[in-house]
Parts: C-alpha cells; structure tokens; sequence
C-alpha cells in the first residue's frame, strides 16, 4: 500500500475518532437502514446475515491494511477476542431475524434493545467504571421510549410463536449486549479498524455455518436480492458499525448505549419513508421520548 492510500485511509477514519459522539450518532442511523434493506432483499435471516458480512469485506480490508501500516497488527489474544464477538453478533443477526416473526418486530426491538442497561452494567460489573445519577434516572423514560416505538401496544403486533420469539429475542439482546461491550472494550487498546475486520469476518463464517444448519442460507438469491443486500452491506456494516466500532471506544459505556437507541427511531422513520408504514401516534411519541431521554442522560455527562 502507497503512503497516498494509507493517508486516504486515515483520512476516512480520523474523522469519525475526533468526533465520537456524532460519529455514533450518524453510525446508529446507518445502521437503522439495515431492516428496512433487509425486508426489500427479502433474503432470509442466514442469507442475510451472511451476504451483509461478506459483502463488507472488500471495503474494510484496505482500511484495515492501512490502519496495520500506520499503527501495527492487533496480537494474537485480541484477534481472538474480536472472533467471539464476530460470533456474538452473528448470533444477534440470525436470532433477532428470527424473532421478528414470531414475537413481533415491536417486542423484539423492545428486547434487542435492552442493552442499554447491559451494557453499561457489564462496564461497571469487569471494568468498575462508574454510572453518573442522571443516567440511572435515564433508564426508565428510555425503556419506556423503546416499548412505545416498538408498536408494542398496536394491534396486530404478535407473531406465530410468541414464546419461542422471546427466547430468541432475549438471546439476541444477551448476545447484542456481549458484542457491544467486547467491541467498545478492544477498542480502547487502539487499532479499531483491524478489530472490526476481523468481527466481521467471524460473523460471516458463523452467519454460514448456523444459518445453513438452522434457517438456511441460499448461495444464490438473485441479483435483486444481493443488491439490495450489497446496500446493507455498504451503510450497515460499512458506514454503519465502522463508525459504531471507531466512536465507541472513546465514549462512557452508557453514551454510546443510549446514542445507539437512534437506531429502532431510525427504523421507525425509514419504515414510514421507504416501506409506507404509518406509525401511531404512541410510537411518535416512543420515539421522541427516547431523544429527550438520551439528550438529558447523554449531554451533561460529557461536560
């Protein structure tokens, strides 16, 4: 790699570290647009999860090599680390997808994202980092927030098995959770780029493996469905959680958890522009609940 490609590539990520919480902020949005592509590809969970995963690697090797020229390769304790939390969100993609139509897609949002309570207690529990107050009075409104944007007070919201989409939905939020906090822990040490490849490289060996032998995964979807699923690709995986990867690191482990509740908004939002959905006025008001809710926890504790 030329030294004007690797100042390119630092010049993609560069800004996104100056900048963490708009980084997250933008990241979480990117990453909203996923179900709305995902719906259209009308790919199945393990297909999906597969093509997001593989179809990102050619855009975030080169950023990685250059991040390896500038900064040096991850050691071989951490790689392994970023295989797991590969792993784990692979197992929040099929698990969450699966959910979706058994539970509901309101519910399962609603238990996904629980982690913005996990997450900052996994913090606390293995890295004693301290919660501030206003982030504790915080929870409530943003948990309520979320049920109400999640549609799950609207008629028609239920699945075809309601039970096993809440064990499948609880499993995605412990596995969600788990991935969040391992991604924003390795990336403290630095080298975020390089990390991030190499989740995304496990979540699509293991997206594969477990789809084939639980939902399914076809080879050939059709170009129809690999373009839209190359858009998924490009804003959630790239855009999306690259930013999402490069942000975290430099947050308060309860900021970059509330700040990533932007995305089921995003959702809501996106639903209604690209798909035609007409959200209720109690999911408007989930929705704007969490924006306050987040601003009031969020703000104050970066000053």
């Amino acid at each position: 790699m030329t030294r004007v490609s690797e100042d390119r590539t630092a010049g993609v990520t560069e800004p996104a570290t100056r900048h963490p919480s708009a980084s997250m902020a933008v990241g979480a949005l990117f990453v909203s647009a996923s179900a709305v592509l995902i719906h259209l590809s009308g790919a199945s969970p393990g297909t999906a999860s597969f093509y997001r995963c593989l179809l990102a690697l050619p855009l975030l090797i080169p950023l990685a090599l250059g991040e390896r020229r500038r900064e040096g390769g991850i050691p071989g304790r951490r790689r392994l680390v970023t295989v797991v939390a590969g792993a784990l969100f692979a197992g929040d993609m099929l698990l969450w997808t699966a959910a979706i139509a058994e539970v509901g897609a309101g519910l399962s949002t609603v238990l996904v994202n629980v982690q913005v309570v996990i997450v900052p207690l996994l913090a606390l529990l293995v890295d004693r980092e301290a919660l501030p107050r206003r982030f504790l009075v915080s929870v409530p409104f943003l948990l309520v927030g979320v049920v109400l944007a999640g549609g799950v007070f609207e008629k028609g919201g239920g699945g075809n098995d309601p039970l096993l989409g809440t064990v499948h939905a609880i499993l995605a939020a412990l596995c969600y959770s788990a991935f969040l906090f391992l991604l924003r822990r390795e990336g403290q040490d630095g080298r975020p780029v390089q990390s991030y490849l190499w989740v995304t490289a496990s979540a699509a060996v293991v997206s594969l493996v477990v789809g084939a032998f639980w939902q399914g995964v076809d080879p050939a979807p059709g170009w129809a469905a690999v373009g839209w699923l190359a858009l998924v690709a490009l804003f959630g995986q790239v855009l999306g959680w690259l930013l999402v990867a490069l942000a975290t690191p430099r947050l308060a482990s309860h900021v970059g958890a509330v700040l990533l509740l932007l995305t089921p908004v995003g959702a809501v939002v996106l639903g209604a522009l690209v798909l035609g959905e007409r959200p209720s006025a109690l999911q408007l008001a989930g929705c704007v609940l969490i924006l306050a809710s987040g601003t009031v926890a969020t703000i104050r504790s970066r000053r």
